[in-house]
């Protein structure tokens, strides 16, 4: 992934605790990278299957902890 933009985004607070477990369970994973994964993954399931977003989904579902 080239480049970055950052989104504010307000999600339920039931959420963002379930988040908050995975993220403690998986230190590999950022609430970043999650958010990545999600969004391209919705993309992919519900948009026009653009090679990017499947690209960014892949790149970040096997990106290895740095």
């Amino acid at each position: 992934m080239n480049a970055t933009v950052s989104i504010l985004a307000e999600i339920p607070e039931e959420l963002h605790e379930t988040l908050k477990g995975y993220l403690e369970a998986h230190p590999d994973w950022d609430q970043d990278r999650v958010f990545t994964a999600a969004l391209s993954l919705f993309l992919l399931q519900n948009g026009d299957c653009d090679r990017r977003a499947a690209r960014v989904y892949l790149d970040t579902l096997f990106k290895h902890a740095a």
